[in-house]
């Protein structure tokens, strides 16, 4: 699979992010010595990263239409691929619709004790999310973004496109992704073109 990749260590686990025009982000967290893999795209060097924190959990996909390489992680571990899950149990994280609509159902996913918010595609720090910020709303859904990542201010913020996010930073640029959603738009429009190389 080419693309280079950018692996970051972090006080929840690991994520990593391929170096390819659309900059798919991974994310690893562990819980009480268990990883937990969260829409992972398959590369060796990171799952070795990963698996080197903890024993492998369970694997969960947010995304309905992305399933990256989810399913074949979970059989090569023999443990739950969780698709879209309502709860998953045993653990600390909440589970959350971002978007419930015909060809788009997205779940977030919460940790209150570390404060951590995972969104797979609603908001995101990719350059084409956030031309003028750290992190922005998906473009099709920035003229009527999703309330319920408003009542979130996280200190971690881990998208599935593009570099996490800590510290107050986190908290600071999903308000004003919502912020900036509709001021934003025809920036993010403009980049497409380059985005897409």
């Amino acid at each position: 699979m080419s693309g280079l990749l950018t692996l970051e260590t972090h006080d929840l686990g690991l994520s990593w992010v391929v170096d390819e025009p659309m900059q798919r982000a991974s994310h690893a967290l562990v819980v009480a010595g268990r990883v937990w893999l969260i829409d992972p795209v398959d590369r060796d060097e990171a799952i070795d990263r990963a698996v080197e924190l903890g024993e492998p959990a369970g694997v969960l996909q947010l995304l309905d239409r992305h399933p990256r390489h989810c399913e074949r992680l979970a059989g090569r571990f023999g443990v739950p691929h969780l698709r879209l899950p309502d709860a998953v149990p045993g653990t600390p994280f909440e589970v959350f619709d971002v978007v419930d609509v015909p060809k788009w159902r997205e779940k977030g996913l919460w940790w209150p004790e570390r404060r951590a918010l995972v969104v797979a595609e609603a908001v995101g720090t990719h350059p084409m999310f956030s031309p003028s910020s750290d992190a922005g709303v998906h473009l099709f859904l920035r003229l009527r973004p999703p309330g319920v990542l408003k009542r979130y201010e996280p200190e971690h913020l881990l998208a599935g496109h593009g570099a996490p996010l800590h510290g107050p930073q986190a908290a600071a640029a999903l308000r004003d992704a919502y912020r900036r959603s509709v001021r934003d738009l025809p920036a993010v429009v403009a980049k497409l073109p380059r985005t897409a190389r």
